[in-house]
Parts: structure tokens; C-alpha cells; sequence
């Protein structure tokens, strides 16, 4: 079960951006990675392709573990764990801090 989903405000706990906030733009859960938008950006070069066309450096987003962010809970805006609870035949996503809803499954 997917503890962050693409959409969700996540925040990075360990590495060279740790404190910063972003939001999930891809998830790959069998690889256990995620792309955070303007996080972990890394230089990528690319090469000229026409004739007087001059190469770039471009920055792009890395992806990294998911063990590196928490999740960021839209109602009290803390960096939480993920719960989960049934309600009548629906399975929610919680905030382990303020049990409000993040969201369905």
C-alpha cells in the first residue's frame, strides 16, 4: 500500500536539501522511489544538436527514496506518518499526529 501518492506535499528529512517542502510528481512504489518538484535537482548537460546551436546545462529533478521525505498533513501542516483506517467499506489514508483524513484509497 502507497504511504505518498503523487499530488502530496512531502518533506525531506535526510540529505542536502533536508527541511524543504515539495510536491510528488512521479511514484514508482516497486523501485520505492519519487521525483520531488524543484528538490534533489541535479545538472544535466546536453550537447548541441544543429550546427551554431550552443550546448546547455539544464537542472532536473532526481528521484529519491521514499524513506527521505515524510509526509507533510494538509490540516495541521506537520511532517507526519501515514495510518490507515477502514470506514464502511473505505480505507483511508490518517495523520498519525491530528487523525484527520488525507485521503481515500
Amino acid at each position: 500500500m502507497a504511504k505518498i501518492k503523487k499530488g502530496d506535499l512531502v518533506e525531506i528529512i535526510i540529505g542536502k536539501d533536508k527541511g524543504k517542502r515539495g510536491r510528488v510528481l512521479k511514484v514508482w512504489p516497486k523501485k520505492k522511489k519519487i521525483i520531488v518538484e524543484g528538490l534533489n535537482l541535479v545538472v544535466k548537460h546536453i550537447k548541441p544538436r544543429r550546427e551554431g546551436e550552443k550546448g546547455q546545462r539544464i537542472k532536473i529533478p532526481a528521484p529519491l527514496y521514499i524513506s527521505k521525505v515524510m509526509l507533510v498533513c494538509p490540516h495541521c501542516k506537520k511532517r507526519t506518518r501515514v495510518g490507515f483506517k477502514i470506514f464502511e467499506t473505505k480505507k483511508a489514508r490518517i495523520c498519525k499526529k491530528c487523525k484527520e483524513i488525507i485521503s481515500y484509497v
